[in-house]
């Protein structure tokens, strides 16, 4: 199921115009994105960053420009590009009367791959939802619920992923959860893009911003680099106060070194 990757960048996007009517959501986009890195998108609400994805996936067609993923032209090249990627949008695939394992059972058949069961039991050991396999997802949290649709958008090992504001809803935990599995997924080789409304969420998981705005890329660095777009700061000793995010990780125990690396297995079952 996989396609092969190839050389130079993984999505590569020239003059990308969009208008829906008489409003005009992208006015020229141009944006490349390194293979096996995580780029995030950033944009207010209307930006255009779903707009965007949703071209590079094939789902809508640009009114001018053009766009490659993984070396295949959206328009010409369709097929082979929804071959390349996954998509996860942001609320969360999952049939909830299925257990997790069936929803990714499910996902392997519709690929057409070899050995679903099989493919189903390792993406559970990977994603640390073995002990929950035989719960239907209408039980499983927030962050379990979409640490499920990652795996199931991962089957057949896409070396592209799309995530759109995928922790627009979640608790604290659940979006540590979320953040500790889309790092696993660049350290394995997987290119993300991910739009996010979340400036922390950009900064913690990104090795470079792009930022989307009135239909263009008005900057695309890494964080150091757009830093530097501001005048120097001035040395102030301040006495750094905890968030409100640290309060409720320490209040609720959240555990600071549950990550674990792709395809281990997990030391302990899920106990929500």
């Amino acid at each position: 199921m996989t396609t092969d990757q190839v050389r130079g960048p993984a999505i590569q996007v020239h003059g990308i115009e969009k208008s829906f009517g008489d409003t005009r959501v992208l006015r020229g986009v141009d944006l490349d994105v390194r293979a096996g890195s995580i780029l995030a998108l950033l944009g207010s609400n209307g930006a255009g960053k779903t707009t965007l994805v949703r071209i590079l996936s094939t789902l809508l067609k640009a009114d001018a420009g053009t766009a490659a993923v993984n070396g295949f032209d959206v328009r010409a090249d369709a097929p082979r590009v929804r071959a390349s990627i996954s998509l996860t949008g942001q609320f969360a695939a999952v049939d909830e009367v299925l257990t997790g394992r069936e929803n990714l059972v499910l996902v392997a058949k519709l690929r057409h791959l070899e050995h679903p069961g099989a493919i189903a039991d390792e993406m559970l050991t990977r994603f640390s939802l073995t002990a929950a396999a035989g719960r239907r997802a209408a039980t499983y949290s927030g962050g379990m619920r979409r640490r499920l649709d990652i795996a199931m958008s991962l089957v057949g090992d896409p070396p592209v992923l799309f995530l759109d504001e995928p922790t627009t809803g979640l608790d604290p935990e659940a979006r540590n959860e979320v953040w500790r599995t889309v790092e696993q997924l660049a350290r394995a080789g997987t290119t993300v893009l991910l739009t996010t409304q979340y400036l922390d969420e950009a900064e913690e998981l990104a090795d470079r911003l792009a930022i989307l705005h009135r239909g263009t890329i008005v900057q695309n660095g890494t964080l150091a680099e757009l830093k530097q777009l501001l005048p120097p700061a001035t040395v102030e000793h301040v006495e750094k106060q905890p968030t409100l995010q640290d309060v409720f990780l320490a209040l609720v125990g959240e555990p600071a070194d549950t990550a674990l690396p792709p395809h281990s297995a997990p030391t302990g079952g899920e106990t929500r």
